[in-house]
């Protein structure tokens, strides 16, 4: 199930979010991001009961091929939807000054411009502090809770169907998190959002091994409403310090820096289920994500803007 998962995500898709906001608008853009964000991962956690039942019925084959017809049938929209810029409707970005200039459009090779952008990046303290954090995030959600909250409820005699849904719920709650987390990042300094936002995901995994082994009705909604609200809250902190330090290779940092959040899940999906096949239980992969969100809760602050680098 987790392998489904996996293939379902559509996490990438935030590394585009973030550089159609910079383009397409000025104003509200951590609320437009907060949006973009919980669209994306309450997508991706809505359709777990679904891949749930079709494992258990026909079978991993037709849920992998449903996950894959459901992405398919996005590319029309953005094919006949979509704009590049605002330039290309007559229009400009939502907020910005109808006499300003165009913003340039980058010249020579994407790729070449995307590892350009990485070596200054690495060469500024910011940068570790961001994408150490980030997976961190990444270990502490795709990795550790996407694929191994429903084994786990399992181990603890709860029905895959009815964990999954577990998880669906997680993405109603992500919903009003994640858009409160844009409409606060463009209010409060994203260093403080993000240093709250690591520290309660931390406490809750590590009340999380207590609530399975409590009656998983009451006690289990606990753990899903607090960490539903922060699920995918750090995004729109994260995109705005990006850009905030980094201006207009922001979006591109942000992209290397969401690179770390995929290192940290796959790091984080095999060493729970080493932790599972050597200890039995997954209590200290839950203990073990805890401590580490705890670590990027410290390591916010020191997030310094341009020209403090």
């Amino acid at each position: 199930m987790g392998v489904l998962v996996g293939l379902g995500t559509g996490s990438m898709a935030l590394v585009f979010a973030a550089t159609l906001t910079d383009r397409w608008f000025v104003r509200h853009r951590g609320l437009v991001t907060g949006v973009l964000t919980a669209a994306g991962a309450t997508g991706q956690l809505v359709f777990l009961p679904v891949l749930a039942l079709l494992a258990q019925g026909p079978g991993w084959r037709v849920a992998s091929l449903t996950v894959a017809a459901s992405a398919l049938a996005v590319v029309p929209f953005v094919r006949w939807l979509l704009r590049d810029r605002p330039e290309d409707v007559g229009t400009t970005a939502l907020g910005a000054d109808p006499g300003a200039a165009r913003a340039p459009v980058p010249a020579g090779n994407a790729a070449v411009r995307a590892l350009t952008t990485l070596r200054s990046a690495a060469r500024t303290r910011p940068f570790w502090y961001l994408a150490g954090g980030f997976a961190i995030c990444g270990a502490s959600t795709n990795g550790l809770v996407s694929t191994h909250f429903i084994p786990a409820a399992h181990d603890h005699g709860m029905a895959e169907p009815i964990a999954a849904g577990l998880l669906a719920v997680i993405g109603i709650f992500d919903i009003v998190g994640t858009v409160a987390s844009g409409w606060l990042s463009d209010r409060i300094d994203p260093r403080v959002l993000l240093g709250l936002y690591y520290g309660l995901r931390g406490l809750s995994l590590m009340v999380l091994p207590g609530l399975f082994a409590a009656t998983p009705e009451p006690s289990m909604l606990v753990f899903i409403v607090f960490y539903g609200l922060d699920w995918v809250a750090t995004v729109p902190p994260t995109v705005a310090l990006c850009r905030g330090v980094y201006g207009a290779d922001g979006a591109v940092v942000f992209g290397w820096v969401f690179g770390a959040h995929q290192v940290g899940a796959a790091v984080a999906a095999v060493g729970a289920g080493l932790v599972r096949d050597g200890l039995g239980h997954y209590d200290a992969a839950w203990f073990g994500a805890g401590a580490l969100c705890l670590l990027a809760a410290l390591m916010s602050p020191a997030i310094r803007h341009a020209g403090n680098r």
